[in-house]
């Protein structure tokens, strides 16, 4: 058996600035190295790793953000003897296990950093007549079954044939801290995904509307478990706020068509307070312009005017099998269709054109800043 390493690329990384790469780059090793216990280089924008248990390692670099693939490797020196003995050992050993066969087409591609006596060209022929030499296997570069990489770096020369695709995005904790919306749906943990994809670190807040639901918060710890999965580095908070009390007064109150309305802004208020407390720069939600009657564009504007806060939306060009398709994916989806209450405090005929100065004056009506206030001395940390 060779001794494995694993080769880890990173993408938008390698076009910033030099201080603002390497910042990023010891953001990502920081990230990676909360998860594994292995030994972790940098070396010419690509992260090697040395694993102690190969396949677990692998496994864990699947949910870490900013990775955009990553290869188990072989290496020894760069000259053509070693070089030699090393694809004939590495093919050997595919051919053994099924991996590749004299009746498999295969194209070698090469990769040079540095300087040698030989190019890229000439190196790939020098590999290629080493793997025909094994299995006399066709060559086809254009639409090969099996492709054999060799990446030369200096004094080293890596062999590999597998690229895994990573998540791509930014190193988590790079751009600044969000607080995140979520409930037990569809749309709202994949916009989730999606900012800590782009980098940020999560808070997550749940509203609890009982006695409008069931009040159980067992469906939100599940996604909450979920979502942890793509945080290594960052600590995934989770707050949930009781939030029944002001629903009621909405209804007893207000108009009720007027309710989603005065629902979602209350939401965005009361996130601008814990944002206040968790040092968070923006909101996040899950909204999808026109999905559902909150999503108009006047609602839109009606439950965000009250808050000084960005409120950043994903999923707002996406359509709903587009979202689905993402949360299946990361493994949110089953969690969303598990069976739940619903909530009832939905009228039958919701506002779809909200009129900002009725909103704001119906909020000052019900003494809205007040119930918020009340609201956010309940508010309990679950996670």
């Amino acid at each position: 058996m060779l001794e494995k390493l694993i080769i880890v690329r990173y993408g938008e990384i390698g076009v910033k600035s030099p201080k603002v790469r390497g910042r990023f780059e010891r953001k990502l090793i920081a990230n990676i190295k909360t998860v594994i216990n292995d030994r972790v280089d940098i070396k010419q924008g690509r992260i090697f790793i040395y694993p102690q248990d190969l396949n677990k390692t692998l496994k864990s670099l699947q949910k870490i953000v900013g990775i955009v693939s990553y290869s188990p490797a072989t290496v020894t020196h760069t000259d053509k003897i070693s070089i030699k003995e090393l694809i004939e050992i590495y093919i050997n050993e595919l051919v053994n296990e099924g991996s590749f066969s004299s009746s498999d087409s295969f194209a070698v591609r090469c990769r040079r950093v540095g300087k040698h006596d030989f190019s890229s060209q000439e190196m790939a022929a020098y590999a290629g007549s080493v793997v025909y030499g094994v299995t006399k296997s066709k060559v086809d570069l254009s639409n090969p079954d099996f492709e054999l990489f060799v990446e030369v770096r200096d004094d080293k020369t890596y062999i590999f044939h597998e690229k895994i695709q990573g998540l791509g995005g930014l190193p988590l904790g790079t751009q600044g801290k969000v607080i995140a919306l979520v409930s037990g749906g569809i749309d709202s943990p994949v916009a989730t995904f999606l900012m800590m994809k782009r980098g940020c670190s999560v808070t997550i807040v749940n509203f609890n509307n009982h006695p409008f639901t069931s009040g159980s918060s067992e469906k939100i710890l599940k996604m909450h478990e979920k979502l942890k999965e793509y945080s290594a580095g960052s600590k995934l908070k989770l707050y949930q706020v009781d939030y029944g009390e002001y629903l009621q007064k909405c209804k007893d109150e207000a108009p009720e068509r007027m309710t989603c309305v005065l629902c979602k802004s209350g939401m965005y208020q009361i996130a601008e307070k814990i944002a206040e407390k968790e040092k968070a720069l923006a909101i996040v939600d899950g909204s999808s312009l026109g999905q559902v009657a909150s999503q108009t564009l006047p609602n839109i504007l009606a439950t965000r005017y009250s808050t000084s806060l960005p409120v950043l939306s994903p999923l707002i060009g996406m359509d709903k099998v587009e979202i689905e398709n993402i949360g299946k994916k990361i493994g949110t989806f089953d969690i969303s269709i598990l069976p739940d209450s619903g909530c009832s405090a939905a009228p039958r005929h919701p506002e779809t054109n909200a009129e900002l100065p009725l909103v704001l004056e119906t909020l000052k009506k019900i003494d809205a800043l007040d119930e918020f206030d009340k609201v956010i001395k309940g508010i309990k940390l679950l996670k």
